[in-house]
């Protein structure tokens, strides 16, 4: 079996907004009310969640960042063409 990602991500539009967001986390505010209230991605308001995934499934950048990042941590800010990813690991198999 391949390896797969459990993983929430908020989308946004600038490295500093995704700067900004990650200090709230960190700060201990959920990840998955910050996607709500900030990510312009659909997925924010299921709080991020992308669910599993395995490799081919993401743009390459931000598959790059998941899989290479440990269970709980927060990865980013991540750049692809669709913006600005913070991606939050919630589990790995």
């Amino acid at each position: 079996m391949t390896k797969q990602v459990n993983a929430a991500h908020i989308l946004v539009d600038t490295e500093k907004k995704a700067k900004d967001i990650r200090e709230l986390a960190y700060g201990g505010e959920k990840f998955a009310d910050l996607a709500k209230k900030y990510s312009k991605c659909p997925s924010g308001r299921k709080g991020g969640d992308l669910g599993w995934f395995g490799r081919g499934s993401m743009v390459r950048e931000f598959e790059n960042a998941a899989f290479s990042a440990e269970k709980g941590a927060i990865v980013g800010p991540v750049r692809t063409e669709f913006g600005w990813h913070l991606i939050l690991i919630k589990d790995t198999k």
